[in-house]
């Protein structure tokens, strides 16, 4: 049987033996997936709030996605390395008879730490939120700044 899945025999179409493999691996993922679902739950929602963090030579920038959520209701820190975001999405109550025909949207407390390269002044660290969007800029500390050196000549 695998000779003739391998060869293609008697199609005589030819396809890699790799293939026949690849086809045993999808075939054990399905099998499995009924029950490592069950054991093994993800976050519904997955991870939130999702967050881009860039940098330039001065400065870390992470900006988080909070749509709907009021700037009094997070709560911002940072400590040496780590910048810590928590609070909690508040979503109105639908009508008792309501029928979902698709629930995506999750209310619930939420907490993301990121952890950075280097140290930042956590002194000089400014946060705004605008149009559901939170930016926290991060000062980073001297010793972490790019230092030009000049080269000499004899």
């Amino acid at each position: 049987m695998l000779w003739r899945r391998t060869t293609g025999w008697p199609a005589w179409d030819w396809t890699s033996p790799l293939d026949e493999l690849d086809r045993m691996r999808r075939e054990m993922d399905r099998l499995t997936e009924g029950f490592t679902r069950g054991l093994f739950r993800e976050p519904i929602a997955g991870v939130f709030p999702l967050m881009n963090v860039t940098e330039d030579k001065d400065n870390y920038y992470v900006r988080a996605e909070l749509p709907g959520i009021k700037a009094d209701e997070l709560d911002i820190s940072v400590t040496g390395d780590t910048l810590s975001i928590s609070g909690e999405r508040k979503i109105p109550a639908e009508d008792e008879k309501a029928q979902y025909h698709r629930r995506e949207r999750e209310a619930g407390k939420f907490s993301r730490i990121i952890g950075l390269p280097v140290q930042v002044d956590a002194g000089k660290a400014e946060a705004r939120c605008a149009d559901g969007i939170l930016t926290v800029v991060l000062p980073k500390v001297e010793a972490a700044k790019p230092k030009q050196i000049a080269v000499k000549t004899s």
